[in-house]
C-alpha cells in the first residue's frame, strides 16, 4: 500500500465545494485506491486555524469533519511530538531562502520518515523540498 501525505490544501478542497481545487481533489481521490492517507496535526491545526473566523455553523461542520478524521481508521493522523517540532525547527533555520512555514518543515521531515514521495497538495513549496505535489497539475 501506497501511502500519500495529505496537506491543509487539501483537506479545505474535500470539505468546500466551491473551492476552486474541489473538482480535482474529488477526482484524484476516487483514483486512489491502492493508498493510505497520512496527515498530521500539524495540518489539521491549520484547517482548524483556516476556519477559525466563519460563521458558527461552519466552524461546527470542520470540527465535525476532524472528530470523523481522527476515528478513521483509513487515514493516519500523525501526533504533534516534541521531537518533531524541533527536527522541523532545524529545517525551518537550515532554509531561510525559503519562505516554508514551520508546519510545511514538519510535513517535509515526516513525510522523510515515512518515505513518503508525494502529496495531496496545491503547495509549491512541496516541490521545492523534492516531493510530488499532486494538486498541481
Amino acid at each position: 500500500m501506497t501511502l500519500i501525505f495529505a496537506d491543509t490544501s487539501y483537506w479545505i478542497a474535500v470539505v468546500s465545494p466551491r473551492d476552486e481545487l474541489h473538482h480535482r481533489t474529488a477526482r484524484i481521490s476516487a483514483s486512489l485506491t491502492d493508498a493510505r492517507i497520512v496527515t498530521s496535526e500539524w495540518v489539521l491545526t491549520e484547517l482548524l486555524n483556516h476556519f477559525a473566523e466563519r460563521e458558527r455553523h461552519i466552524r461546527l461542520g470542520i470540527s465535525t469533519f476532524v472528530d470523523e478524521l481522527l476515528k478513521n481508521a483509513a487515514t493516519l493522523v500523525v501526533p504533534i511530538a516534541e521531537s518533531a517540532f524541533q527536527q522541523a525547527f532545524q529545517l525551518y533555520k537550515e532554509r531561510l531562502d525559503k519562505h516554508w512555514s514551520l508546519s510545511d518543515c514538519a510535513s517535509f521531515v515526516l513525510m522523510s520518515q515515512l518515505g513518503i514521495v508525494a502529496a495531496l497538495t496545491h503547495d509549491r513549496h512541496f516541490e521545492q523540498a523534492g516531493f510530488h505535489a499532486l494538486l498541481r497539475g
